[in-house]
């Protein structure tokens, strides 16, 4: 992914439709990722007078979605044998998506507070979980 289709596909089509829906208290929340911060990126964000949540370079990584990817990643990765086109691999990946127990979801959910505050304890670096 480029800033460029960051922002023409992330942000223009998604976050700027969010924002104006949720109004000014809006606080957007990405990564240190090398499209994130490209330049075109913050030029978008100001122009949309969007603010982005301060987010440390060595931050271990607090959004849920970040661990149903591992989930799924790791799903995928133990399929035997793996898949071995787009096609196979798309099929894979939303039988998987499907297949995820929701309390498994819920339980990385309540999870939030205690990584947010081993976090907090740690100064913003790495934690164990």
């Amino acid at each position: 992914m480029t800033g460029h289709i960051y922002r023409d596909v992330i942000l223009e089509q998604h976050v700027r439709l969010f924002r104006a829906a949720m109004g000014a208290e809006f606080l957007f929340m990405d990564d240190n990722a090398h499209p994130h911060r490209a330049n075109i990126v913050d030029e978008c964000l100001q122009s949309e007078d969007i603010t982005r949540m301060d987010w440390p370079a060595y931050s271990p990584d607090l959004n849920p979605i970040e661990h149903v990817w591992d989930m799924l990643g790791r799903r995928i990765a133990a399929h035997q044998p793996p898949p071995t086109c787009l096609l196979e691999l798309r099929r894979a990946l939303l039988d998987e998506w499907c297949n995820i127990p929701q309390d498994q979801i819920d339980n990385l959910i309540l999870s939030m507070p205690r990584h947010c505050k081993a976090c907090i304890a740690s100064s913003g670096r790495h934690t164990p979980y």
